[in-house]
């Protein structure tokens, strides 16, 4: 192979870890609500009962069960198209039922794509070319992929995800403020971007061990982005165009959803000024989080499953201080008045 293949996969891997998180994303979403629902309707042990709440709870764990699978398989997909799913499909299953987790997924996905791609270059006659994408890639893919994540991946990347699970759960004061800065920053810094997606995959992989107190932070983390936008411009309104103001529901709403990205448009327009505000305020929210001992069990879904925090009370206290002083950031950073070119120009620039 040539350089320029490879000067040009760090970007394919870059891209194909984004795919592989984004439509896992939806099954996180899926199964997180049904979960939600199944405990409102059945109570917190509906898992120890029958009927329909346990359907629920039933088919959200389906769900949640799904993401190491659809992350390796899209991962692989990302990488060499469709014949590659089936085999990141297994990486990604047998991840799951190894221990090495998400992180095993990510690496079986990332193989299984490259091992296509080389399964596709094998010179046969052109009358057999038809069986490799229907049998010779997922028999041969399937075959090699479950050797290498047996004994070649499993082990390492599991014994780090059960060394990095037990120094979390370990981690007390300082420590666990230190981890809520930086998990609560990487969130906030590129809102849905690969950072975002690192930070929020650190809790996913927390929360399959059974420590949910990284996905609390996570929730506060992420929610406070726009809504601090909605209140700085809620508190400031002089100081943000006719435009930009159109957008306080939709900021209220993402913040409500747990849907960070509603602040992107912020963020494009002034990054400079938007982007470390927003940093400041999920950073001390996800620290205020582990210092509170919070924890919420559930991967997605906002103040729609609040009622799986351990403190909700507490958790709306925390989102609203964290709101708070990302508000505060960003009227510090904002200028008290706006020349009228620029309240034109971000006129055009801000429309969510």
């Amino acid at each position: 192979m040539d350089k320029s293949f490879w000067k040009k996969q760090p970007t394919v891997i870059k891209q194909a870890l984004l795919t592989g998180v984004s439509y896992m994303i939806p099954f996180v979403v899926m199964g997180g609500i049904l979960i939600a629902i199944s405990f409102a309707v059945g109570g917190i042990f509906v898992y120890e009962t029958t009927g329909f709440a346990f359907n629920l709870f039933t088919w959200g764990k389906i769900g949640m069960a799904l993401m190491p699978a659809v992350l390796g398989g899209y991962i692989a997909f990302s990488i060499a198209d469709k014949p590659a799913i089936v085999v990141g499909f297994a990486a990604g299953m047998i991840a799951n039922s190894q221990g090495s987790g998400f992180l095993g997924a990510m690496i079986g996905g990332i193989i299984a794509g490259y091992l296509v791609l080389a399964l596709k270059k094998i010179p046969m006659p052109n009358a057999l070319r038809s069986l490799l994408p229907v049998l010779i890639i997922p028999a041969v893919g399937v075959f090699v992929i479950g050797v290498v994540m047996t004994y070649v991946v499993g082990i390492p990347v599991t014994w780090l995800n059960t060394t990095m699970t037990n120094a979390l759960n370990n981690m007390s004061g300082v420590a666990l403020i230190a981890v809520g800065i930086i998990q609560g920053a990487m969130l906030a810094f590129d809102m849905g971007g690969p950072v975002n997606k690192a930070a929020y995959a650190f809790a996913l992989a927390a929360s399959a061990t059974g420590n949910w107190a990284p996905m609390a932070a996570n929730f506060i983390a992420s929610m406070s982005p726009p809504m601090g936008l909605a209140i700085a411009m809620l508190v400031a309104k002089s100081r943000y165009t006719k435009a930009e103001r159109a957008n306080i529901g939709g900021c209220l709403v993402g913040g409500c959803g747990m849907i960070t990205e509603f602040a992107i448009p912020f963020a494009a327009a002034h990054p400079l000024r938007v982007i470390p505000a927003l940093m400041v305020g999920s950073a001390v929210g996800a620290a205020l989080s582990y210092v509170a001992g919070l924890t919420l069990q559930a991967p997605h879904g906002g103040l729609f499953v609040i009622f799986l925090c351990n403190k909700p009370v507490v958790f709306l206290l925390i989102l609203a201080l964290a709101s708070a002083i990302t508000a505060g950031m960003l009227l510090l950073f904002r200028p008290k008045t706006l020349p009228a070119e620029e309240e034109e120009e971000e006129m055009l620039q801000i429309n969510i």
